[in-house]
């Protein structure tokens, strides 16, 4: 190598082959002395692992290497926010002490969306997997007993993201799928609407809606070229995700679980559905289906949920 310490220049092949840069701050640091925290492929120098490494709240742009619970390809990946309750890293320490007793199941970040919070997220999990395995009753619970707040601070979301290979296994198979989901959240959104606890304000906000077209490949059309990035109520700017951001938070676990139900219920008729039919599906045709209890539940409440017909 044509340079031989630390401040001598290299040439453009030599920085090539034996050089990089630290994702975090901009360092130039050797092949041989990158790290790699929480088995994230970037590149980072050793101050800015050991930073992200033991930091309970992590910035909002961290993305760890993800960690696949279940049997897929249908995966869902789970951003709870919660607020009120301060931005305090060792608030999140005693949540993760929680949720991560036998696996890494979660992580903390900065929310920028938040007045005085942080966002739990989960690593990536079958429907059955989020509701059998991961600690979600004892996370919900810890975050209550600490001040936090979701649904009654106003300013949290439940975004459910879906993994893209769940709606097939070509792109071509994914988008046709995809584009059914946005024409059906169009086409009952006012059914969504009240099953999110949201208003439309905040959804105008946070989960802007496309605007209804006649078929589900007009809505996908209509949708790419959409310029409101990932502020949508179905965000398509991931790369190996689709993101629900349609829900407000909650620290309920029935409501939890009725939402990932849902989300599960939405990639089942997108999924075997053709156009055609899922055009003709009624909202009652939709939830005749549902048979989880905590998603029946959560509809009644909801007065969603009608199996007997009803008399004016």
């Amino acid at each position: 190598c044509c340079g031989n310490d630390e401040a001598a220049p290299v040439c453009y092949d030599c920085f090539r082959n034996n050089y990089t840069h630290c994702t975090r701050c901009g360092q130039t640091i050797s092949n041989d002395d990158c790290w790699y925290p929480l088995d994230n492929d970037d590149p980072y120098c050793r101050d800015c692992f050991d930073a992200i490494e033991n930091v309970p709240i992590h910035d909002y742009y961290f993305k760890p290497r993800p960690i696949f619970y279940g049997t897929g390809p249908r995966f869902f990946g789970v951003e709870l926010e919660i607020d009120k309750g301060g931005e305090i890293g060792s608030n999140a320490e005693q949540i993760l002490a929680v949720g991560n007793r036998e696996h890494d199941f979660y992580y903390c970040k900065h929310d920028g969306s938040l007045d005085d919070g942080f966002e739990i997220v989960s690593h990536p999990a079958t429907a059955k997997y989020h509701l059998t395995q991961l600690p979600w009753k004892a996370i919900m619970a810890e975050a209550v007993s600490l001040g936090y707040r979701s649904h009654q601070a106003c300013t949290c979301g439940l975004h459910i993201h879906i993994s893209r290979l769940a709606f097939g296994r070509t792109a071509a198979q994914q988008e046709a799928a995809i584009a059914r989901l946005l024409y059906f959240v169009e086409k009952h959104w006012n059914e969504l609407l009240k099953f999110s606890r949201r208003t439309n304000r905040q959804l105008e906000r946070w989960a802007a809606r496309y605007g209804y077209k006649d078929t589900p490949k007009e809505m996908m059309d209509h949708a790419k070229s959409y310029h409101y990035g990932r502020y949508t109520c179905v965000n398509l700017t991931n790369e190996d995700t689709v993101e629900i951001r349609i829900f407000r938070g909650t620290l309920k676990y029935n409501t939890l679980a009725a939402t990932i139900q849902l989300t599960d219920r939405l990639c089942d008729v997108v999924t075997c559905l053709n156009d055609e039919e899922l055009r003709a599906l009624s909202w009652s045709d939709f939830i005749a289906g549902v048979t989880e209890p905590e998603l029946i539940q959560y509809l009644k409440e909801r007065r969603l949920y009608i199996n007997e017909p009803i008399e004016s």
